[in-house]
């Protein structure tokens, strides 16, 4: 198996993923390209994948949802792999942004911030599915006041657990990982 590519919404999922990666999947050669948002991603993914000269490697594309139809998300983002020659590759919706799967995990986010406090959160209904929280960041910057999307990423790729992680598109995202390594 060659690389991994992460073809990514954003710099926030890249912060997050080379401090993630490595400690969930020791040795994983990867590789991630961020974009400036889901025009910029979507509108290079067909030429990337038409044009990766490099074989072995696999794609995964990272997107939030944001209050978007999932099957409408994902069946466009097939749609564009596909004119782009790669139907293998992966694509994985966030729901709804990168900061639900940091709610998932009130453990480390307590960790990460320094606040016991938000060990809390876990206890609290709205709270226990983040992914259906409409705008997750809105949450968090309530919940942590400092909170800066990159360095935010940073500190929580330093804890973020798969075993504590109650976000089900996080799951997604780590198992689509483990497949893909395993065929």
């Amino acid at each position: 198996m060659g690389r991994v590519i992460f073809l990514l919404e954003e710099l926030s999922m890249q912060t997050l993923l080379e401090g993630l990666l490595p400690r969930l999947f020791p040795g994983l050669p990867f590789l991630c390209i961020p974009h400036e948002g889901k025009d910029d991603l979507e509108g290079s993914i067909r030429e990337t994948l038409r044009d990766w000269g490099v074989p072995g490697d696999w794609f995964i594309i990272v997107r939030d949802n944001d209050n978007a139809d999932c099957v409408t998300v994902k069946n466009r983002l097939r749609r564009f792999c596909h004119e782009g020659r790669r139907d293998d590759a992966v694509i994985r919706i966030v729901c709804q942004e990168l900061e639900a799967w940091y709610l998932g995990d009130p453990d480390a986010l307590a960790a990460a911030f320094r606040n016991e406090r938000l060990r809390r959160i876990k206890n609290q209904s709205r709270f226990r599915d983040p992914d259906v929280r409409p705008k997750p960041s809105e949450d968090l910057k309530k919940l942590v006041p400092e909170f800066r999307r990159n360095a935010g990423a940073r500190r929580m790729a330093q804890h973020m657990t798969r075993e504590n992680n109650r976000s089900h598109s996080f799951g997604v995202f780590v198992n689509g990982i483990e497949r893909m390594i395993n065929s």
